[in-house]
């Protein structure tokens, strides 16, 4: 029986508890088949090491885990700029620039989340240099809520995708 008609949890204090019971059971459930957020529920959010193997200027695999570089936008593969009135592979360069900075030492990151498609969002270093923070700097990379800084110094002195002019990157992702 309920408490008068009024809604909320049964008289009974035992009904709390097959509730509870209940609930925990389904969130098991849901667990198991993943339908709850993965982020929450991946222990694997946490540290990648190892050699790395590039998929473009802002994604990786390391240790054999794929991570996308937190708080930067680098060029896709296929994305082309302008310089000079003459198209140039950004994309291609950017991939390059990351490979540069990396010069086959070990690549570290650390993250603490893991974005829409999966894959780790962190911050990565290679040789003492922080990557994410180095790939803006260069200007084959924009901030992306953060790196502010290094943005308008690669900006000022037009270097990667400020030598000339180019699409941001999540927009020629939309298009």
């Amino acid at each position: 029986r309920f408490d008068g008609g009024r809604r909320g949890w049964p008289r009974q204090p035992w009904m709390k508890w097959i509730w509870t019971g209940v609930l925990f059971v389904v969130a098991a459930l849901a667990a198991r088949n993943g339908t709850l957020d993965r982020n929450w529920m991946d222990g694997d959010a946490g540290p990648a090491e190892g050699p790395a193997r590039l998929v473009d200027g802002d994604s990786l695999f390391v240790g054999g885990k794929e991570v996308r570089l937190k708080g930067i936008d680098a060029p896709e593969g296929r994305q082309t700029c302008t310089r000079d009135g003459k198209s140039w592979p950004c994309g291609e360069e950017a991939r390059r620039q990351l490979q540069r900075m990396i010069s086959g030492n070990s690549v570290r990151c650390r993250s603490i989340e893991k974005d829409q498609h999966n894959r780790l969002l962190g911050y990565c270093t290679a040789d003492g240099k922080e990557l994410n923070r180095e790939m803006v700097r260069s200007g084959y990379a924009l901030g992306y809520g953060k790196f502010e800084s290094e943005e308008k110094e690669a900006k000022a002195q037009r270097r990667g995708l400020w030598s000339g002019e180019f699409e941001r990157p999540r927009d020629w992702r939309r298009n």
